[in-house]
């Protein structure tokens, strides 16, 4: 747990839980707390196993994945391949579009001149966001070209490439996926202008609605969406999508997460909880997908 990466706050939440929650099971774990080089604390002790709950790059994009199969340590979750594309949303999503899977439009902004094209093409309002972050880092909404160029420099602090997206108005939903199965769809809604990182991890405001209040034709299909988004991908063992339902009932795929948030706003655990799957032994499963491999 930990990392070096701007999540390192939520891994270290997430990472506390996990590890009281395999302890609580009987299982022999230890945590171990790293910074940018994970690496060497796995050489001082001979390890059976990682359960991997490092949030974002350096953990979750594939550079762990490829020490760990180096070293022939077996992992949960996804291998090199999925974890390096979903960890980067431009490639994700043209994955996804050459799929033919719903995706919003998107301009990648790599210098001013860029701003005035994406005013013209995307129109506003817009989401603009690093490609390489997660927990909502570095995203803001932008309703003018001013506010659309102070976005964009407010992303590019984060040392990757960022891109603008139209924004969608409508139902904001997430499905966990745990061994080949899509959980129950949670419907998002908070009074902030989106479900940024403090409504993720720090508001008591943000409402979770699971059951999401769709009929069960209706959550089958968002469902089966969310574990093609995770096939094309390559997303393997656990992982969350996120998607949103416009107004005209159009889903659109928004990202996947390969090493998804485990606190006690977590959303994974709350879709298990309402499968009759508590913690410990979502922990348990999760922890299971490091034998699929072998």
């Amino acid at each position: 747990m930990g990392g070096a990466a701007a999540e390192r706050e939520v891994s270290l939440k997430s990472g506390s839980a996990v590890l009281a929650a395999l302890v609580a099971r009987g299982v022999d774990a230890v945590g171990l707390e790293v910074g940018a080089n994970p690496i060497e604390p796995l050489l001082q002790a001979k390890f059976d196993r990682v359960f991997n709950i490092i949030h974002g790059r350096g953990g979750e994009d594939g550079v762990l994945q490829g020490a760990l199969d180096a070293l022939g340590i077996p992992y949960t979750g996804s291998g090199v391949l999925a974890s390096a594309l979903a960890m980067d949303k431009l490639r994700t999503k043209l994955c996804w579009l050459g799929a033919g899977l719903p995706t919003p439009r998107w301009l990648l902004i790599e210098k001013e001149e860029d701003l005035d094209r994406c005013a013209a093409e995307l129109g506003f309002p817009v989401i603009v966001k690093p490609a390489e972050e997660g927990s909502s880092i570095g995203m803001s909404r932008a309703e003018s070209r001013a506010e659309l160029e102070e976005a964009w420099r407010r992303a590019s602090l984060y040392n990757s490439p960022v891109f603008a997206e139209v924004w969608i108005s409508g139902h904001e939903y997430t499905a966990g996926m745990l061994g080949g199965e899509a959980l129950p769809l949670i419907r998002l809604e908070t009074p902030r202008v989106f479900y940024d990182f403090d409504a993720k991890y720090r508001s008591d405001t943000t409402r979770y609605h699971c059951p999401s209040g769709l009929d069960a034709a209706r959550e089958s299909e968002l469902r089966a969406l969310a574990l093609q988004a995770c096939r094309v991908v390559g997303v393997s063992g656990w992982g969350r999508v996120d998607l949103m339902v416009d107004g005209q009932g159009r889903p659109w795929l928004i990202e996947v997460n390969t090493v998804p948030g485990m606190t006690d706003h977590s959303l994974v655990p709350m879709a298990a909880k309402a499968v009759g799957i508590d913690f410990e032994e979502l922990v348990w499963r999760i922890l299971e997908t490091s034998l699929e491999a072998q």
